[in-house]
This record gives structure tokens, C-alpha cells and sequence, in this order.
């Protein structure tokens, strides 16, 4: 049973509040270097295109370095979320794993997937997932638009008049952080009432213990009350923190005048002077095991709980409530040195840092003019690689050494790019002799020429060469496009044909009497059902294919499986619809 509230003054190091990091502290502030063969930008701009030319490194050497310039850009797009509140803090789900959730997706999934948590999560647990997932989708974002800036300049553009085009996914994505902005307040909102509504229950017993003290009623009846009371007062949830100090010290007064009031007041002090003792001894515990915490933020959180916790509890017994607070307060003191000697640690590893970066920038630039491409290109690459992984340097230096860093890199790359641009000639030849083919494809009947026709245009395709990367993906999804719609025409008239076939056959088996028209109707169920296992062990084994070195092409091939098996469903089906008619007008005949 709580008696009193004792104000337990802060140690050196408030724990109310955030954690005062210093400059030189745990954030790796350093903007992230460019993949290799990315054009010449600054530190916010979120550089992260691939190198387009023969030579370029392979994709799993390449180092991601957009995290930074993608939160930056979303603080300009104005989603900025502002401070954390302290149920945002308690409610949320530590976001490890978040980076893995998000990767790989597009940018019309992960607002998809936002709009989903925005529906199904609490909105005080959304605030990492939102922050993470902002990341992924301006990482892939700001990607697009260099990818667009550049294709602008190759077709001849003045980059400085490049506008980039709008994005429909970055509208909804702002649209659903103003809903979510405007549910957090309306939450935050919410709870502020319900805490001036807890202010004024907690005001209400004050009043009724006043009362108790001067009760005529018989002691047990008067005793019992005091501890629904407390029951109520237990159960009552948080008030407004500005209330807090003055509520405690108004009702541990009037639990005092209750004790006296009733003449047991010696008893139930010391057993609750004694529960107390208990609850502060196991916070002194929990409090002494925070310095063997391996995360000083987490540390920190814990203490500010442990603070709050024990600003609850009331006295010790008095020959123990000193002692156990010189207790308490040594635990504080202990985990604050301990966290000052942490930051000075880490002032001098992000001084060694700096001092290794500044040897990468030197190396980097003696590679800049080298013309040995393919062993510059990769040892700029291990520089690059060895620059991510170097931690993180103080924040006074950190877009200083950067700057330099990235203009090397840029330097050879932006030469390497001149270098292989005769390249490109031969590549864009390639591009109008398959543009005009697909124009052939796209205008041919299929149903006159047949398979033969289809053939002819895959091997034509095939013996044209390479089209610049960034028109590839474009022209082969035509290409796909294009042929399916030729393969579709040609499945099309064959299914017309075979329906005919099979209307034959019916009035064939209706003439011959409805035994084999219920016969044939069965052996199609049979098929239908046979046809849908098939495609639920083919959509599960998609799954299993994505671990494959060749998954894109084992999938493929299981997803055209599916697309003939779900044909030849639909064929059966309707052909059961068909029979079924035919069945139908047999019986109205008979009758």
C-alpha cells in the first residue's frame, strides 16, 4: 500500500528527458559515397544509378549509400513527423528487421503495404515503421529521378532545364502521412482528455479520503472504503505530468490523516513502509545491472522507467529510506560515468575514423585520371566498400571528407563514361532496328500466319544485340507484351475451333441419351479439380524457387504453367456449362 511520494531529486544527469548525445556521438552522419559509375552530385541529391557500360562492376559488389539522402529527402517533401511522445516511445515495437521488410520493394507496394498499417496497426506503434519505410520509398525515388535526369541529358537536354516528371505514388504516400499525422494527433489529443479525466477521479478520492478522516462510521466499515479507495486510485490511469508532483504529495497527506485518524496509523505505515523498502531494494537491482547493458540508449530508456517507477513508490521505513535513496542515487551515478566514459570512447574511434577516411580520399583521388578502366573501376569500388564499412566520423567533418571522397569518384567515373560513350552508338542501333520489329509484331495477324509467323519474329529478335541498359527493361516488356498478345490471338481461334468441335460432340451425346452427357460431365470435374491442385502446388513452390541462383527463370516458367493450367480450367468449365445446357433441354424434351 502506497503512503507517501517522496520528490527524489534528479541525478547529475537528468533521465527525464531524451538522452543528450554530443556531436561526436553514435548517429553515422557521414553522407553515403556513390555506386560505382554514378554521374558527379552533392550529398543530399541521393546519387545511386548503376554504371551503364560494359565494364561496370557486378551489382552484389556495389555498395548502397542513398539511407541518408533518402531521409533527407523526405524531410523536404514535408513528412517530417516531429517529436516522439513518451506512449509512442512505451507502445512501439523495437523496427529491427524494418530495412529487410521494405527492401526490394517498389514504390507503389510500400505505399500499398503503409496504407495497410495505417488500417490494421495502432497509430502510437506506426512512427519507426513509417520512418523506415519513408526511406526505402525516397531511396527509390530519388533513384528514378536521376535515372530520368540522365536520360533527359543523353537525348540531348540542357540538364539544368530537367524538371522531373510527378509521381503519383509520392502524392499518395503525402496524402496517407497527413492521415496519419492527422490520426496521431487525434490520438495524442485523446489521451490528454483521458488524463485530465483520470486528474479529475484522482481529485475526487482526494475528496473522499478528506472525508474518511472525519467519518462516524464503524471502524471496519470506514477501513474497508479507505481500501476501495486506494483500489480506485491504483486503477486510475496516468494525469497530466504538470499535475503529478502536487496529486501525490495532496493524497499521501490525506492517506497520513487517515492513519491518524483511525489509530492503527503505527501498523499499516510500517507494513507499507516495508512493501515500499521492497519495490525501491528491486529497482536499486534493476538499476545496478544497467551498467553491464551493452546499449547505451537502451540503458538510458531503462533508467528513465526505473526513475519514474520509483517517484511512485512511497517512504522506506525511516531507518532504511536514506540509505536505500543513497543506494538508488550511487546506481544513477555509476551508469552516468559509465555513459560519459562510453562517449569519450567513441570521440576517439570517430577520430581514427577520420584519419582512415582521409587515407581513402587519398587513394581515391590518385585513381582519378588513370585510364586503366576495368582496375581502377574495381579498386574504386574497395575503396568504396571500405569507406561503408569505416564507422561514423564527428559531424563537424563528416560532409567535408565526404565532398571529397565522392568528387574522385565522380571525377573517373564522369571520364570512364566519356571513354565507352561510342559504345552507346552501336547499342542505339540495336534499339531502332527491335523498336521497328516490335512495330511489325504488333500490327501482325496472328491468326493468319500461324506459329511459323511467331517463330520468324523470335528469331529476328534474337539476333539483334544489346539496346542501351536504361531503354532494356522497357523494350523487352513490349516484346513480352507483344508476343503474348500473338500466342493469345493464336490460342483464341484455336479455342473457338475446339468449342465448336465439342458443341458437335454434345448434340452428338444428348441424341445418344443422357448417360454420356452426365458421363462426360463428370470426367471435366475431374479435370477442373485435377487442374486446381496443380495450380496450388505450382503457386506454392514459387516460394521454394525464389532461394534458386536461377529463380527469375524457374519462376517464369512455373508462372506459365499456371496462366496454360488456369486456360485449360476455365476450357473445362465451360464446357461443364455448356453439357449442362444441353443436359437441361434433354429433360424439358422428355417431360
Amino acid at each position: 500500500m502506497d503512503t507517501q511520494n517522496p520528490t527524489l531529486p534528479a541525478p547529475e544527469e537528468q533521465v527525464g528527458g531524451a538522452p543528450q548525445v554530443p556531436a561526436e556521438d553514435m548517429r553515422r552522419a557521414d553522407v553515403i559515397p556513390p555506386i560505382a559509375g554514378a554521374p558527379a552530385c552533392g550529398p543530399a541529391d541521393g546519387c545511386s544509378a548503376a554504371a551503364e557500360d560494359a565494364e561496370a562492376a557486378p551489382a552484389d559488389q556495389r555498395v548502397d549509400f542513398a539511407d541518408e539522402e533518402a531521409a533527407l529527402a523526405a524531410r523536404d517533401a514535408g513528412l517530417e513527423l516531429g517529436e516522439e511522445t513518451p506512449e509512442e516511445a512505451e507502445d512501439e515495437a523495437p523496427a529491427a528487421g524494418a530495412s529487410d521488410l521494405y527492401a526490394g520493394k517498389s514504390g507503389p507496394e510500400l505505399v500499398e503495404l503503409f496504407a495497410r498499417q495505417l488500417e490494421e496497426l495502432p497509430v502510437q506503434s506506426l512512427r519507426r515503421e513509417a520512418e523506415a519505410l519513408k526511406i526505402a520509398f525516397y531511396k527509390q525515388r530519388r533513384a528514378a529521378v536521376e535515372a530520368e535526369r540522365r536520360a533527359f541529358v543523353e537525348q540531348g537536354g540542357a540538364e539544368a532545364e530537367f524538371v522531373a516528371s510527378a509521381d503519383g505514388d509520392e502524392a499518395r504516400l503525402k496524402e496517407l502521412f497527413q492521415e496519419y499525422r492527422r490520426r496521431r494527433d487525434e490520438y495524442i489529443a485523446a489521451l490528454e482528455a483521458e488524463k485530465q479525466a483520470n486528474l479529475a477521479v484522482k481529485l475526487g478520492i482526494i475528496e473522499e479520503l478528506k472525508a474518511l478522516s472525519g467519518s462516524d462510521e464503524k471502524l471496519d466499515h470506514t477501513f474497508n472504503r479507505f481500501r476501495e479507495l486506494q483500489s480506485r486510485w491504483k486503477e486510475t490511469g496516468p494525469v497530466p505530468q504538470a499535475d503529478l508532483k502536487d496529486l501525490w504529495e495532496n493524497y499521501n497527506l490525506q492517506v497520513e490523516n487517515f492513519y491518524d485518524f483511525i489509530k492503527i496509523n503505527k501498523e499499516l505505515r510500517d507494513l507499507d513502509l516495508r512493501r515500499n523498502l521492497e519495490r525501491k531494494t528491486a529497482l536499486c537491482e534493476e538499476a545496478e545491472a544497467l551498467v553491464l547493458n551493452p546499449s547505451v540508449i537502451e540503458a538510458f530508456r531503462r533508467l528513465q522507467k526505473l526513475h519514474k517507477t520509483w517517484k511512485t513508490i512511497g517512504f522506506a521505513p525511516r531507518k532504511d529510506n536514506n540509505r536505500i535513496y543513497e543506494r538508488f542515487r550511487a546506481a544513477c551515478d555509476r551508469f552516468f560515468e559509465a555513459k560519459r566514459a562510453f562517449y569519450a570512447g567513441v570521440k576517439e574511434e570517430m577520430d581514427r575514423n577520420l584519419k582512415a577516411k582521409t587515407e581513402l580520399c587519398e587513394a581515391a583521388e590518385a585513381l582519378m585520371e588513370s585510364e586503366d578502366w576495368k582496375a581502377a573501376t574495381d579498386e574504386l569500388i574497395a575503396l568504396q566498400a571500405r569507406w561503408k564499412e569505416t564507422g561514423a566520423v564527428s559531424r563537424r567533418h563528416s560532409d567535408r571528407i565526404w565532398k571529397r571522397f565522392r568528387a574522385a569518384c565522380d571525377r573517373f567515373f564522369a571520364r570512364k563514361s566519356e571513354h565507352f560513350a561510342a559504345v552507346d552508338g552501336e547499342y542505339e542501333e540495336n534499339l531502332r532496328r527491335k523498336l521497328a520489329l516490335l512495330d511489325e509484331m504488333e500490327a501482325a495477324d496472328a491468326v493468319a500466319g500461324g506459329f511459323e509467323l511467331i517463330r520468324d519474329f523470335q528469331r529476328r529478335w534474337s539476333e539483334i544485340g544489346f539496346v542501351p541498359i536504361r531503354r532494356k527493361e522497357a523494350v523487352q516488356k513490349r516484346y513480352k507484351a507483344a508476343a503474348d498478345a500473338l500466342f493469345e490471338a493464336l490460342r483464341g481461334s484455336e479455342r473457338d475451333r475446339s468449342m465448336s468441335r465439342f458443341r458437335e460432340k454434345a448434340a452428338s451425346m444428348r441424341a445418344a441419351g443422357g448417360g454420356r452427357l452426365r458421363s462426360e460431365r463428370e470426367r471435366l470435374c475431374a479435370r477442373v479439380r485435377q487442374l486446381e491442385q496443380d495450380i496450388a502446388v505450382l503457386e506454392n513452390n514459387i516460394g521454394f524457387f525464389a532461394r534458386s541462383k536461377n529463380a527469375d527463370a524457374l519462376v517464369a516458367d512455373v508462372r506459365a504453367k499456371i496462366e496454360r493450367a488456369r486456360a485449360d480450367m476455365a476450357a473445362a468449365i465451360e464446357k461443364v456449362k455448356l453439357l449442362d445446357r444441353e443436359n437441361q433441354d434433354n429433360n424439358n424434351e422428355n417431360k
